[in-house]
């Protein structure tokens, strides 16, 4: 193994290397590590998220659904326009939209099948620690369309940073034009309750959203989807 990617274990908090064993933990190892945390970092410090170079993944299990992930792998698309930390990219604005700077960007790697299927295997062992997302606790209720969509979008202002649709011109959070193909509810309710909680030094607000409003809001991200899946 490279030195770089021990390296990158070592400053990852990632698990030691005795401890990895199989092609899915291969492809972790070789091509993961340097730019995400597969278990949780004992370093959760605004410098560190300054500086890391994309999501932890050491909860994928809990957040992402298989079938998106597998899929997503063979074919990257891009989620977060701006990049994992949004303002190191930005070079200036058109009215009232940011510009982005795309050559500070890098594509993500794509994988064949084979090694997607592998990669997804190990990457949905990676659940999350006890108390950070709750199973169970999304309800799935019938949500009046119009309303949830207002709630999003105006009440809560999720459309300040998240683009609920392509081309809506927001690159400062991930986009979610796609959340109910790769989001597992769980995750999305637990996250939009407490993003510090995943996140000590994360810039998304914690909105402290009653339990009625978070199931909301979980439901209308669910019926986000691509449009071939609609």
């Amino acid at each position: 193994m490279k030195l770089i990617h021990v390296m990158g274990m070592l400053a990852l908090g990632t698990a030691s290397l005795a401890s990895w064993a199989g092609p899915g933990q291969e492809l972790l190892n070789k091509q993961c590590i340097a730019c995400h945390a597969v278990t949780k970092p004992d370093n959760t410090s605004l410098q560190r998220l300054w500086e890391r170079k994309g999501p932890d993944l050491y909860f994928a299990g809990s957040k992402f659904n298989r079938e998106w992930m597998e899929n997503w792998l063979q074919n990257p698309t891009v989620i977060r326009p701006g990049g994992v930390m949004y303002s190191k990219v930005v070079k200036g604005n058109k009215g009232d939209t940011d510009v982005i700077d795309t050559s500070q960007l890098s594509a993500h790697l794509k994988l064949s099948k084979e090694e997607a299927g592998q990669a997804t295997e190990a990457l949905m062992a990676l659940k999350a620690p006890d108390g950070l997302i709750e199973k169970g606790v999304f309800k799935n209720e019938p949500v009046n369309a119009s309303f949830v969509a207002m709630l999003f979008s105006k009440l809560r202002g999720c459309t300040s940073c998240h683009s609920a649709k392509p081309d809506a011109g927001v690159a400062s959070g991930p986009e979610l034009f796609t959340a109910g193909d790769r989001l597992q509810p769980d995750y999305m309710l637990a996250y939009i309750k407490d993003p510090q909680a995943f996140d000590a030094h994360v810039w998304m607000p914690k909105l402290d959203l009653n339990p009625a409003d978070l199931q909301k809001l979980t439901g209308y991200m669910l019926t986000l989807k691509s449009a071939e899946k609609k």
